[in-house]
């Protein structure tokens, strides 16, 4: 079975050796680095999220790699999520497009609705127009991707913006259209959308058994099937930390997995993380934690019981600190990545 590994971060505002919260510019200079050791380690892929908040320090995923496109040879380059909601769809693919020239077809994009709504309010748009955005606006991305494949200008109405009008879009990918998935969280809707567009499909499964998102996978499968398309890939974004030993990595990694949660959690009116959840997430549910073998086989497993071609790895959580992320990404590419195939194979 063949399947792409790869890492994905937030840039989350990581903690110097002080202790003390580093300023945004540096973080941004350090997942850069991230994402260097990643292309350099064999990682197959590499995805930077998009937030508008002091905890995270990666605004504008595009910028970032753009310059990554630029730095680095092999690896795929693309985010984890696009907010398409908040976006508009031309912009976003004239800018994929323009990494894609630099990275020489390296790009890709993962439009989502996203989990933080800052977005909506910092570029204008009322959260009660939630639903009809994203649909107004995968549909005109999908046009624009349609018109690429076609090699025809695009003509696109909805209620969320002007009508396009014989638009042609520069520049143009060389390789036709971008490569594109959209994330879903777990709504049935959300997975048969994307098999009416013909966008490959990728899950965000941050809680619980990775088995119990096997309806998700097939109900996807059903839905290309039945819509007349050919099977298309389905990918898995979960949390996860390697390190050298399972206890290490747990204990590395609880801290700063408590410092995040707690922090949304206490947005939106969650308890406390504890130790016991962090280690029953870990024992039996998404986070994929550990030493490169524990690591390994938890990520093959999940892969051979959903029919993956893609897995990444969240790797960053909260205030970790950048170097145990360095050696985290390390493992994953030297160790853990090497080790999921040959499992696979067997």
């Amino acid at each position: 079975m063949q399947v792409q590994l790869g890492l994905d971060t937030f840039g989350d505002v990581t903690i110097g050796a002080d202790g003390d919260l580093l300023p945004h510019a540096q973080v941004v200079r350090d997942v850069l680095a991230q994402g260097r050791l990643a292309d350099q380690v064999g990682v197959d892929a590499f995805g930077i999220g998009e937030h508008h908040r002091d905890d995270y320090a990666v605004s504008a995923p595009d910028v970032l790699l753009a310059a990554l496109a630029a730095t680095t040879e092999q690896i795929l380059l693309g985010t984890a999520v696009t907010v398409l909601s908040s976006d508009d769809p031309v912009r976003v693919h004239e800018r994929f497009a323009t990494i894609d020239a630099i990275s020489e077809g390296r790009a890709e994009v993962t439009l989502g609705r996203g989990s933080f709504t800052e977005s909506f309010p910092l570029f204008g748009f009322d959260l009660s127009d939630y639903e009809v955005l994203f649909s107004e606006k995968l549909d005109l991305y999908a046009a624009l991707q349609e018109g690429i494949a076609a090699a025809r200008p695009v003509s696109w109405h909805g209620s969320t913006r002007r009508p396009l009008v014989d638009a042609e879009l520069w520049p143009r990918p060389e390789h036709g259209p971008l490569r594109t998935w959209i994330g879903v969280g777990g709504s049935p809707e959300s997975v048969v959308r994307a098999a009416r567009y013909g966008m490959p499909l990728m899950l965000a499964i941050i809680g619980g058994e990775p088995a119990r998102f096997a309806p998700y996978a097939d109900l996807y499968r059903r839905a290309l099937a039945e819509l007349g398309r050919p099977e298309l890939p389905i990918g898995v974004h979960s949390p996860g930390f390697v390190a050298a030993t399972d206890e290490e990595a747990r204990d590395r990694l609880f801290p700063h997995f408590k410092a995040n949660r707690d922090r949304i959690g206490r947005e939106r009116g969650w308890p406390p993380a504890t130790r016991a959840e962090l280690d029953a997430e870990a024992d039996h549910g998404a986070l994929v934690v550990g030493a490169p073998e524990t690591v390994a086989q938890k990520i093959a497993s999940t892969v051979r019981t959903l029919g993956l071609s893609r897995f990444d790895l969240k790797y960053s959580h909260g205030p970790l600190p950048h170097e145990q992320l360095m050696e985290c990404i390390e493992l994953y590419g030297t160790a853990v990545a090497p080790r999921v195939r040959e499992l696979l194979a067997d």
